[in-house]
């Protein structure tokens, strides 16, 4: 490993969000690990477009919320790129929009699987890597967290909003666990953005209806939300650690 060099795993790096974070951080000179679970074709191309940028990328298939997969990321990451500086943990999943009272147990049990175990599993290994107290040389996470968090989303997905209010409290205890040993932990909460996640909740064009509730009359677009994530992980923020980044245009 060089002096100086930065080695990301991004999760859910395969679209809309995670992939847009991966090419800003290939820009800022990030090696980057694409950890993806079935999109293999568009982790490839993100791939392509992170190595254009001059930087190593290494597309990884996984589901977070199996500790042996997280394990095998984080082994081949080591590997293949060298030691990790960073984690950005943007794997997640919502479930069909919906009233509470209908959600299926199985769909809530994936999405706190996925959300908050998910971003557990993969922090733990990150932070094992990374934390002066192990022998690390110390990084950041950054956790794609969601407005969702404070607004409650009633009528759509409230075990996605709990998922994210988990995410968030995690932020903070880990921030002030690992602060002392080098590692910066923050979250970035996205408002509606425009990706593929609200055709796959059954509404694609929800991000607009939801614009007339948005101060700034719009949703957001994916590269407005890796602007935040790399600022978090830069030398700029270096004094900024538990932080909750709304990033939601107001809402």
């Amino acid at each position: 490993m060089t002096q100086g060099q930065r080695v990301t795993v991004v999760t859910g790096g395969s679209r809309g969000i995670g992939a847009a974070v991966a090419l800003r951080l290939a820009r800022e000179g990030h090696h980057v690990a694409i950890g993806y679970e079935r999109s293999h074709d568009a982790a490839e191309q993100v791939a392509r477009e992170v190595r254009a940028e001059g930087v190593r990328a290494l597309p990884v298939q996984l589901d977070t919320s199996v500790e042996a997969d997280v394990d095998r990321l984080f082994d081949t990451v080591g590997d293949r790129l060298g030691a990790v500086t960073g984690l950005v943990n943007n794997a997640g999943v919502t479930g069909p929009l919906g009233r509470f009272t209908e959600t299926p147990t199985d769909v809530m049990r994936r999405v706190l699987d996925v959300n908050v175990l998910g971003a557990l599993l993969c922090s733990r290994r990150a932070l094992l890597a990374m934390s002066r107290e192990y022998g690390g040389e110390g990084g950041c996470v950054v956790n794609v967290s969601s407005a969702a968090a404070t607004l409650g989303a009633p009528d759509e997905y409230v075990h996605y909003a709990a998922s994210k209010a988990a995410v968030d409290a995690m932020t903070v205890g880990l921030a002030k666990e690992f602060g002392p040993w080098g590692v910066r932990v923050n979250s970035v909460q996205p408002g509606a953005v425009l990706t593929e996640m609200h055709a796959t909740m059954g509404d694609p064009e929800r991000p607009w209806k939801k614009a007339t509730a948005i101060p700034v009359r719009r949703p957001g677009e994916p590269e407005e939300i890796a602007a935040a994530v790399a600022w978090l992980m830069s030398g700029e923020a270096s004094f900024t650690n538990g932080a909750v980044l709304r990033v939601a245009g107001g809402a």
